[in-house]
């Protein structure tokens, strides 16, 4: 009789498990509907736990959300300049890219004055930014008129270099956990491209991750295992791809436009994403602490 109410026992642990495993993520608002602009993008947290999005209450902003998901105007970016995708250096530094400009402005630490940081005449809409070693930043610039993109990097000593044209319309941009693998997907091509990072921070080696049948590809970001986080632009949801290309979970927003993604709140394992459909953030819960947030998390 024991040993049978230990088989018993062990199913129901067996079942638990699994039924865990296979539960569904769903995410819940965090922000007030529509407090953003159809344009929200860029969501980035800083060392200190504070969550940014671009175009709060009208285009051309960058919003600042508190933890119980309130907004206000952190800045007004220069006349002829809107704003996408944000993140932050190791020193706390704001950079932003600016598709309506054609540049990168950089925001030092503990200041609100946006300064030129990039500037290329030849770059289409600069659309999305990654930080990988020593400061290298990684660009992503779509052409949407013409599906097709480019992709530069921004040296430490602000040298401008294109590293490849003639892509799909290049969006998402993420560096892996241990700097030596960047992430860039096409759009309109459902497509993600991935590359081994050299020690300068040229690319080689660029080989298909995962390619999808429906639906569009916007912002990524991976978690401290390497998962890609990955939003599915008019499917609504966010697939979490293993470091080998597999999907291992998709999570179901409330909205069907999710435009980018960023990890923050108290360990890091709070996803906050964008949705261009209800001009909001939506957010839940990861299975694993976001990979750069733990960088500049002090």
């Amino acid at each position: 009789m024991r040993f049978l109410i230990n088989i018993l026992i062990g199913l129901f642990f067996v079942f638990t498990i699994s039924c865990c495993k296979n539960q569904s993520l769903q995410s819940e608002d965090f922000t007030a509907e529509f407090a953003f602009t159809a344009g929200i993008e860029g969501p980035a947290v800083n060392g200190n736990g504070e969550l940014f999005a671009v175009n709060f209450a009208k285009e051309g902003t960058i919003g600042k959300v508190n933890n119980t998901g309130e907004g206000e105007i952190f800045i007004s970016l220069p006349d002829g300049s809107i704003g996408n995708g944000i993140r932050f250096d190791l020193d706390g530094n704001m950079f932003i890219a600016d598709y309506l400009g054609h540049k990168v402005y950089r925001i030092k630490k503990d200041t609100k004055t946006p300064e030129v940081w990039a500037q290329d005449s030849t770059m289409n809409q600069p659309n999305d930014l990654a930080i990988g070693r020593g400061g290298v930043i990684y660009l992503s610039d779509p052409n949407w008129a013409e599906s097709t993109g480019k992709l530069w990097m921004v040296t430490p000593e602000r040298e401008i270099l294109l590293l490849e044209e003639g892509m799909g319309t290049t969006n998402g941009i993420e560096v892996s956990p241990d700097n030596k693998t960047l992430y860039v997907n096409e759009s309109v091509q459902r497509m993600v491209w991935k590359y081994d990072i050299q020690e300068d921070g040229m690319l080689s080696n660029k080989r298909e991750f995962i390619k999808f049948t429906d639906f569009g590809l916007d912002g990524m970001r991976c978690d401290m295992q390497g998962n890609l986080y990955l939003t599915r632009y008019d499917k609504g949801t966010i697939a979490i791809v293993s470091p080998e290309g597999k999907v291992l979970k998709e999570v179901i927003l409330k909205g069907k436009k999710p435009s980018n993604i960023a990890f923050g709140g108290e360990n890091g394992l709070n996803c906050y994403v964008t949705m261009a459909d209800r001009g909001c953030l939506e957010t839940f819960v990861a299975l694993s602490p976001g990979s750069y947030y733990s960088k500049i998390h002090h």
